[in-house]
């Protein structure tokens, strides 16, 4: 076997192997001595088939198994041998026809792609100076609260008069939808509860509506939008048949003990207390939100490395990838973005390049104070992920059981978080009181009203 370094920069190492065509042979040989004995053959006695006749029929598919084996072993040979910390698994790229070396009839040549974890040095997380937003929970917030629980919980009672529907009705349709005449899989239901102005269903399907009484007939046509999620119906011009079968008009709203017994509680002032503390939570996941990101901000101005290239282009390509496919179902182009593919390119490339850094930097202090992800901590996770798929709870669950890819995903938000309050427990926070529109903000948002 030859190994020959072939590229030297900065992270990235490259090799160039080769192991020579009798080398392979012999390695096949050796495992067809070692079946031999357990192999039944017809026209030879138990283990006695001759190697010569064992090649002939099995030698191809064992010189396969042979190959992967050694490009297996040749690459770690590689990685330890130049006391290389690899970032991820090597890339391996063959030089020349595989079929070739299958069939026993050149040397097998490849070259693998390493890069390298990067060597840096940890800022001390003590001290650094992070400013914590925060906003006390007002009455008003919570009457507001109150106000919104109201809205989602309204009773509705059946309309008077000659019971046309209005918007904010809630009415009872069956439909039948069709494109060019024809049916198509998911146009039809009966009894469908529908709130006229909730943007339910298609756009131009709801307003077509207002006016209908029970027991009313109508053609309501629209045009699936371009980038509707059912490609076969996406910018198809549409005629549902609906007939109205109830319209029931809201009810005022009323916060009272009615409310809170409608929602299982005995009085609205149990309901206030529930709601009250539910405020403060999302105050908190707010103003962590703040924090957390002021943490990593810290973090990235203080530190600065070469990182590894295909890490960086893995997470651009995963980021670019999401941006093309978010213009396309808008039906947007870079233009209207007002700014160049490439000027986007560059700024989408420096944000995949801040995660790779944020992340090597989080799974360096991670790894340096003991902070792992416990198995019951991941199962709870995947649990919690599988309740937001009702009636497939158990194939998600098994889903992430089994693949360890799939796990990770679930497991790296979670690492992050017990980083992120690992430091904050060490550095220097300070209070800063807002108001709650400011809490809300979107950091960035809120960064630049607070520094003007």
């Amino acid at each position: 076997m030859q190994i020959t370094e072939t590229v030297s920069e900065g992270l990235r190492r490259e090799y160039r192997i080769v192991v020579p065509q009798g080398d392979l042979d012999a390695k096949v040989t050796a495992r067809l001595e070692e079946m031999k004995p357990k192999m039944h053959l017809k026209g030879f006695r138990p283990g006695k088939a001759p190697v010569s006749f064992l090649k002939k029929q099995f030698g191809k598919s064992m010189m396969g198994e042979v190959v992967e084996q050694v490009v297996n072993e040749a690459s770690k040979k590689a990685i330890e041998d130049n006391s290389l910390k690899p970032a991820f698994a090597p890339q391996v790229e063959p030089v020349g026809e595989l079929e070739q070396v299958v069939d026993g009839k050149a040397d097998l040549e490849f070259t693998i792609k390493v890069d390298l974890m990067p060597e840096f040095e940890l800022t001390d997380v003590s001290k650094l100076k992070i400013e914590r937003l925060s906003a006390e929970v007002t009455d008003a917030d919570v009457d507001e609260a109150l106000r919104r629980l109201a809205e989602q919980t309204r009773t509705h009672s059946p309309r008077g008069g000659e019971g046309a529907a209005e918007n904010e009705d809630l009415v009872t349709i069956d439909f039948i939808g069709r494109v060019d005449g024809e049916e198509f899989p998911g146009g039809k239901a009966d009894n469908f509860n529908l709130t006229l102005g909730s943007n339910q269903l298609i756009p131009g399907f709801e307003e077509q509506l207002v006016g209908a009484k029970p027991g009313e007939t109508r053609e309501v046509k629209v045009k699936f939008p371009e980038e509707y999620a059912q490609e076969s119906l996406a910018g198809k011009d549409a005629v549902f048949t609906v007939t109205v079968k109830e319209v029931k008009a809201p009810d005022p709203i009323a916060i009272d003990d009615e409310l809170a017994k409608r929602l299982g509680l005995e009085s609205l002032g149990v309901l206030k207390d529930r709601v009250r503390e539910q405020v403060k939570q999302d105050f908190a996941r707010a103003s962590r939100t703040h924090l957390k990101r002021r943490i990593l901000d810290a973090l990235d101005e203080r530190h600065s490395f070469p990182l590894p290239p295909a890490m960086v282009e893995g997470e651009f390509n995963g980021i670019w990838s999401q941006v093309e496919a978010e213009l396309k179902r808008e039906g947007k182009t870079f233009a209207d973005e007002g700014k160049s593919e490439e000027e986007l390119r560059q700024e989408y490339r420096a944000i995949a390049e801040r995660r790779v850094r944020l992340g090597l930097v989080l799974a360096r202090l991670g790894e340096q104070n003991g902070l792992t992800v416990a198995p019951d901590e991941l199962q709870r996770a995947i649990a919690q992920r599988a309740r937001q798929f009702p009636g497939q709870e158990q194939q998600v669950f098994e889903f992430y059981s089994k693949d360890p890819r799939a796990q990770a995903e679930i497991r790296a938000p979670i690492f992050e978080d017990k980083v992120v309050d690992f430091i904050a427990e060490l550095a220097d926070v300070s209070e800063r009181k807002v108001d709650r529109e400011t809490l809300f903000m979107d950091p960035d948002e809120a960064a630049e009203k607070l520094s003007s």
